[in-house]
Order: C-alpha cells, then structure tokens, then sequence
C-alpha cells in the first residue's frame, strides 16, 4: 500500500451518511474524507482508560459530533464532522483488566473550500495528526478497589502501585460525547489520523497504534514528566547538576513526579525575572546537560 496518506474514497454509501447532516445535498467533488482515531481502552497518560462498553458507548455519542481545534467551542474552529463510527477489536492484543485492545474510530468529513484547502494539505501530510476527545461520563472506577471516585475518594492515588497493582481510574457509562479536537499532544498516545487499512482489516505500520502494554504508557508518561523536571529545574534550582536531578527522579513513582514538578514550578514562580543564580563551579551549567 502506498505509505502516503489518502482520504476515503467518498462512494455513494459514504455520501449517504455525510448528507445525513448537510442542509443542501453535496456531492462527492465537494468532500474531503479521513479516519481518525479517536480513542482505545487502554491506559493514557492521565493515567484513565475507556472501558471496552464506554467505546461502545461512544460509537454511537460520536456521530455527528464536530471536530474542532485545542477544544475551543467557537464556532469559527469547526472543520469537520464525524458521520460514521466502529469498535475494532485486536484480540491478540491485551489492554488493562484483561480486556482486548481496542479502537474507537471515527469517519469524517470536511466540505473542500479555499479557506480550508492547506488544513486538508497538513492532514494528507500527516502535520494535523494528533486529536483529543472530550466527553462526560457517570462513573470513574479505581482499578486498585473499584470504587467510584466520581462520588467520593477512595484514597488511592493514579500512578502508585498497591500490592502490585497500579492505580488507575477506568471510565464508565459515558452520558455525552461534546466534540473531537486537534491538539499537539493527546491525552492518549495512539489517537490520531490514520492511513487507510490494508486488505487484512489492520492498520499498517506505525499508524497500528494498539501495541504493548499498559504499563508502557504509564513509563512513557513518567518519562515525560522526568523530561519537564530537567527543564524546569534548570532554571528553578540552576545549583543542582542534571544527573543530581535525575537520581532524585529515579526514586520518584508517577505520583512523586508530578509532586516534584509542582513544587519546581512553585519555587520558578517565586524567582525574580532575569536573576538566575548560576554557580560559577557547577559541573557543565551550559544547556547540554539538561537537554532531553
């Protein structure tokens, strides 16, 4: 299959669905079509997941939502709109509580315009890549005793390990589906444009983004964290050398991180503007200890 990303082709069925939500009928010239995928059920860096029935759920909340940008609810940052959803199911692949991975995906469409012709050009070019949905739902269950956080604490806290468990919350009963937006960075990894699939129903390549354990978005998630703390303290505490810092992030779990983070934050605050206080004898203070 060719590597480079081409819309769906806008068939007669296709143009059925999409006519379903326009005022005056378009044609198949008029449109531009993608698949996006929306989100899956394993465990992302906010440390929650969908449950296998949530993306069920979602399926049928998110046909005819819009697509928008960095989730801003003006009009003028509509693009596009979803007419057709599906639930694909890997069930060689395993997600959290034993679960088959699994997609939500989403087909949408874009009416070809001047306006809109180089944002058409940056999703065939992989550029608008990356999307992020927003969504309400009745109940956040705690991995560690099931307890629905979304009515009272339960104490346990994400990203900490309780007799080998990790803590996470899994999302239940979605109620609403607001919208889909492109963002920079997705609050799940593997949610994005998609290539189109090949004979065998999966995703090709790099686009095939339900792999690996959950436990590696929750690493990849503490490496992010481990990367905003060199940043930051590099200006908070510009005293401390970066492997100084990075034993410190050694003995940190999820939760310790995102501490670390706040307090560093907390102290650049409180800093004046422009009197960072390097150390004349700090071991290689330039920006190549720190970059990440």
């Amino acid at each position: 299959m060719d590597t480079q990303y081409k819309g769906l082709e806008p068939t007669d069925e296709v143009m059925e669905k999409i006519n379903r939500f326009a005022v005056s009928p378009l044609t198949a010239e008029q449109v531009f079509c993608f698949r996006v995928v929306l989100c899956d059920n394993r465990i992302d860096r906010d440390l929650e997941r969908f449950s296998r029935k949530a993306l069920d759920a979602l399926a049928k909340l998110y046909i005819g939502k819009t697509g928008i940008f960095d989730h801003d609810p003006r009009g003028t940052k509509q693009n596009a709109r979803i007419y057709d959803t599906e639930v694909r199911e890997y069930p060689d692949r395993t997600a959290a509580g034993g679960e088959s991975c699994a997609q939500l995906i989403g087909y949408a469409y874009m009416v070809r315009t001047d306006d809109n012709r180089s944002l058409i050009a940056e999703i065939s070019g992989g550029i608008k890549k990356e999307v992020s949905v927003g969504c309400a739902v009745a109940k956040k269950l705690c991995s560690v005793c099931g307890s629905d956080v979304s009515r009272k604490s339960c104490g346990h806290v994400k990203g900490r390990t309780y007799g080998g468990r990790l803590c996470y919350l899994t999302l239940e009963e979605p109620v609403d589906a607001y919208e889909w937006s492109f963002v920079a960075v997705p609050a799940q990894p593997g949610a994005g444009v998609t290539k189109t699939y090949s004979e065998g129903g999966r995703p090709e390549g790099p686009e095939d983004k339900c792999q690996g354990p959950d436990e590696g978005i929750v690493l990849s998630a503490c490496r992010g964290l481990v990367k905003d703390i060199l940043k930051i303290s590099y200006f908070a505490r510009p005293y401390s050398s970066a492997e100084e810092v990075r034993a410190m992030t050694d003995r940190l779990d999820y939760h310790g991180l995102e501490k670390l983070k706040e307090e560093l934050e907390r102290e650049l605050r409180k800093k004046p503007a422009g009197r960072e206080d390097f150390s004349p004898d700090r071991e290689d203070s330039t920006n190549r200890a720190f970059k990440v």
